[in-house]
């Protein structure tokens, strides 16, 4: 049975340690909700539908930070009771912001720019806890081998980089590229865990 919205008043929030459901999430991302699950916060997962289109002149930080506080709006608008983390990451190489590839062609051009270098990956993340937002940011630095065009179609074919930012994803067979990190490995997957572990902090939810 789909969840009914609520318009109760909203409870004392209740630490992480309890088990007891503290947050909503507002992203589909089984990633996303893993990575709360790995430190023991149990969230409800509620996607937020929004325009995700870059504006003109917008940087990542920018970017990823406004996209986080709009999916965390709009759930909170839609369910009330409990608190709402939002998020979302982007892939720069040097200004260029990459998306999702949308084929074939796309996810090769985009390895191949990133192949042999390095670049960045933003991720914004979100608080809204009775009218007030709370935001935070991760960059992190992740350098590339450099990949041959066969190496490029072998990930193609695992089907990790159909709905990837930059087209790859660490926590998969793209971890195989990776010559090394500099910043956040769960910020790269999507959730940076310390940003929002002291985000949680300042209403009541500690993770440790």
């Amino acid at each position: 049975m789909a969840e009914v919205p609520v318009q109760a008043a909203r409870p004392e929030v209740a630490s992480a340690a309890t088990g007891i459901t503290v947050l909503r999430l507002a992203s589909r991302s089984p990633r996303r909700r893993a990575l709360l699950e790995q430190v023991g916060i149990r969230c409800t997962v509620c996607g937020a539908d929004i325009d995700e289109a870059l504006r003109t002149g917008e940087g990542a930080a920018e970017h990823v930070t406004r996209l986080a506080v709009a999916k965390a709006q709009r759930v909170a608008a839609l369910w009330s009771g409990l608190p709402v983390l939002g998020a979302d990451t982007c892939v720069a190489l040097d200004d260029l912001i990459l998306g999702k590839p949308a084929d074939a062609s796309d996810a090769g051009a985009m390895l191949r720019s990133l192949s042999g270098r390095s670049h960045r990956v933003f991720t914004g993340v979100a608080l809204v806890n009775s009218g007030s937002v709370q935001t935070a940011l991760s960059v992190s630095e992740v350098f590339f081998e450099q990949l041959s065009d066969a190496q490029i179609a072998a990930y193609w074919r695992t089907g990790e980089a159909q709905d990837k930012a930059g087209g790859y994803a660490i926590q998969g067979h793209g971890a195989v590229f990776v010559t090394r990190l500099v910043g956040s490995y769960s910020g790269v997957m999507g959730l940076p865990l310390y940003e929002t572990g002291k985000l949680l902090k300042v209403i009541g939810i500690d993770v440790l």
